[in-house]
């Protein structure tokens, strides 16, 4: 092997090579002291010693430059894991060596430009929520607001930073009707002030895990000005409906009332029992027309009595045809009978008109853990996703003479009884209203 081979630059060749130095000194050694040195033992140690201080100091100088950059990666390793990427090092050799640092290098690049698409879309989110017209407050345990926007810093705090402060201390300094919303629970409006001050407001909160501890987020968002707008839209739509209604029974009424007359000035009395009669069904149909929002806005408070649901249900029975679905419970209920049986009327009937056969209109009792469920089942069409968004929203309806009142009205009484009414597709066909009302 010659010293040119053992000078090659790859590390595995060097050591190699250190070896063979190592090799050739100790035979050197072992040949050449014996003329000054009479002991065998003492020639085998001295020889020894020397070949491994020469090693040592010929290897230390050999790998100095590796250990250099050993510790240089080390170093830069420390600095990735502290989220600093900017360093980068430089190895001149072409060994195994060089591949380990340009591969550093290249994963410190790809480092640093994740920790820049980062820093940008966390600038970005961040100027989302602080500009957000949504108040903000991230709680802690115990109530610790741990960040608030912009928003909430305006609402809750005359835009005073918010961090650090309990939940209970901003309450203290605001309108009581925030506090009541927020001692209340859920999701849900409240209104901060009177008559033209009054402004409305819905609070949504969210519970969720941060770094494995709970934490539960705060939304404040202003509704009055929404609210105003879908309020006009609602008393357009009314003033149409109405418009509509009127038109085509005043119409015919007029009609009929000129008719009248000619057959009055032609001698035809007999004639005018048909007239009186149309103009007698016209008046009546208008009449429960307004008598029909006259209901929906002044809904009494339900008056709250104990039912049998076997007595209800043979009245329900005698005024709309159904079909009783399985047997009812023996625990009587507690709600307003009247009420109640308005808007079973007009749920039934809303299942007949739908085109299902009479027979498979059903109804269905069910007592569950804390509530009883009542369903209405029939074989229609069904709804489209459309019509099942806006089928509860008041004046809402897909029918040409429909007044939208008859879902409203229902989901109105159910939840001044403190329940609540869903409506979906059956999967093998038709509709099914859902009334969820407490037990007792």
């Amino acid at each position: 092997m010659t010293l040119s081979h053992w000078q090659r630059r790859s590390l595995s060749g060097r050591v190699a090579g250190l070896a063979f130095l190592v090799a050739v000194l100790s035979v050197l050694l072992m040949i050449l002291l014996p003329r000054w040195l009479e002991s065998q033992a003492a020639v085998a140690v001295l020889s020894l010693a020397g070949a491994l201080l020469l090693s040592l100091w010929w290897g230390r100088r050999l790998l100095r430059d590796h250990l250099s950059m050993f510790r240089a990666l080390a170093g830069t390793v420390n600095s990735f894991r502290d989220g600093d990427f900017s360093f980068a090092l430089r190895w001149q050799r072409d060994d195994e060596l060089a591949e380990l640092v340009s591969a550093h290098n290249e994963l410190g690049q790809v480092l640093r430009a994740q920790r820049l698409g980062l820093v940008q879309r966390e600038l970005l989110l961040d100027t989302m929520v602080q500009n957000t017209p949504v108040a903000m407050l991230l709680l802690a345990k115990g109530g610790v607001v741990v960040y608030g926007n912009l928003t909430a810093r305006q609402l809750l705090n005359k835009g005073r930073p918010l961090n650090g402060l309990r939940l209970g201390e901003i309450l203290d300094g605001n309108d009581g009707a925030l506090r009541e919303a927020v001692d209340r629970g859920g999701d849900g409006l409240f209104s901060i002030g009177e008559q033209e001050q009054e402004e409305i407001y819905h609070l949504a909160r969210r519970a969720f895990l941060l770094n494995g501890r709970q934490h539960e987020l705060l939304m404040l968002r202003r509704f009055t000005q929404e609210l105003r707008r879908q309020e006009v839209q609602t008393w357009k739509k009314v003033i149409r409906v109405i418009s509509h209604e009127l038109n085509n029974s005043l119409a015919p009424v007029a009609s009929l009332a000129h008719s009248g007359r000619e057959l009055l000035r032609r001698g035809r009395a007999e004639q005018l029992d048909e007239i009186f009669e149309t103009i007698e069904e016209r008046a009546r149909h208008l009449e429960s027309f307004i008598q029909g929002y006259a209901r929906f806005a002044k809904l009494p408070t339900p008056r709250l009595e104990s039912v049998t649901w076997s007595d209800f249900i043979k009245r329900l029975a005698a005024q709309v045809g159904f079909v009783l679905d399985g047997e009812l419970p023996d625990v009587p209920a507690r709600f307003d009978a009247g009420q109640l049986e308005q808007a079973l009327i007009n749920l039934l009937r809303n299942a007949h008109e739908s085109g299902s056969p009479a027979g498979e209109v059903r109804l269905r009792v069910e007592l569950l853990r804390n509530s009883f469920r009542l369903l209405i089942l029939d074989r229609g069409p069904g709804m489209t996703a459309t019509v099942l968004a806006n089928a509860l929203v008041p004046f809402y309806s897909t029918k040409r003479a429909g007044t939208g009142l008859g879902l409203a009205l229902a989901r109105e009484i159910i939840e001044a009884h403190g329940g609540s009414i869903s409506l979906n597709n059956r999967t093998d066909g038709g509709l099914q209203v859902s009334l969820l009302l407490p037990v007792g």
